[in-house]
């Protein structure tokens, strides 16, 4: 059969609005796009904290506001949006990707996005566009953290980067093509269970507020509640994968990438005999701060959008 023959053929056997564009469409492209480049803005400070505390140890920040105090004193306010190029542009692309897997695997579910998702079918969505959302993640999460954490000159050989593009260059030019992809199955690890949470706790307080004030209509909600319920989805999200963000994060910040899948323990066993279990969650508080804000116009943005090209989440 011919690749067009073929492409017709998945096209027909795709549940109608999926196929023509309601649930996995260009609107998902254009609104999760939106919505990334809102939670960037909202967000990026504390992801920087956040960061800095999961790769240094306690010798070197106390606390949060330890970090925050440090980093302003020592570099100005400017430091905390070290990095922040990559992710702007990056999870703008990221978040429409993860958007559009999520639209596409429940309406690929239910057969229709005018049959609404079980809780568990909205899990299932979640997890496969997390690790589908993987491929861009990766080198987007790569390039802010090695970003964020430079503190001098004293960083790559002694060459302090001006932002992604001279990061990615040095890496692909010593690494290769692992030099981008750095600790790729680390952010698989994590965006699977991450993104189950994100979605389900988003829904499942999307609902419970359409129950109260809108008569279940989850469509005529504001935005107060549906950046409350965004609010949800931010905290599960660090909820349920905290330790293997902090893995990641030290993973794509050591001096080489790392050979096998066998990394992500040996990186765990480090991080224990370092720090013992607290180091898992060296960070988390700043996490979940910021996720309330970043998470609630991350959500609102998408949904507002969507309501607004006609699409249906």
């Amino acid at each position: 059969m011919s690749e067009e023959g073929s492409t017709l053929t998945l096209l027909h056997d795709l549940p109608e609005s999926t196929a023509s564009g309601a649930g996995g469409g260009w609107k998902d492209f254009v609104a999760g796009s939106l919505a990334g480049a809102a939670q960037v803005a909202v967000g990026h400070p504390l992801d920087t904290i956040k960061v800095r505390m999961q790769i240094e140890g306690s010798s070197v920040f106390k606390g949060p506001m330890d970090c925050l105090t440090k980093t302003v004193r020592n570099e100005g306010i400017l430091g905390l949006y070290k990095g922040m190029s990559s992710p702007l542009v990056g999870i703008a692309a990221v978040n429409s990707l993860l958007f559009w897997a999520y639209s596409y695997g429940k309406a690929l579910q239910t057969g229709s996005t005018a049959i609404t998702p079980s809780l568990d079918q909205i899990a299932i969505a979640g997890a496969a566009a997390g690790a589908i959302n993987s491929v861009l993640a990766s080198p987007v999460e790569l390039l802010k953290v090695r970003l964020q954490v430079q503190y001098s000159a004293a960083g790559e050989g002694g060459v302090l980067f001006k932002g992604p593009i001279s990061m990615a260059r040095h890496l692909a030019q010593k690494f290769g093509t692992r030099g981008i992809m750095w600790g790729f199955w680390a952010t698989v690890a994590r965006e699977i269970p991450a993104n189950a949470a994100f979605y389900t706790g988003f829904e499942l307080a999307k609902r419970s507020f359409a129950r109260s004030l809108t008569d279940g209509d989850t469509s005529k909600l504001g935005v107060v509640p549906l950046m409350l319920s965004g609010s949800v989805g931010g905290i599960s999200y660090w909820t349920a994968c905290y330790p293997l963000d902090v893995i990641k994060s030290r993973v794509q910040n050591a001096k080489a990438p790392p050979k096998g899948l066998g990394y992500i323990l040996t990186a765990a066993q480090g991080i224990f005999a370092e720090q013992g279990i607290k180091g898992f969650f060296r960070g988390y508080s700043t996490s979940v701060v910021r996720s309330i804000p970043a998470a609630a116009v991350t959500f609102a943005t998408y949904e507002l959008m969507m309501r607004t090209l006609g699409g249906s989440t």
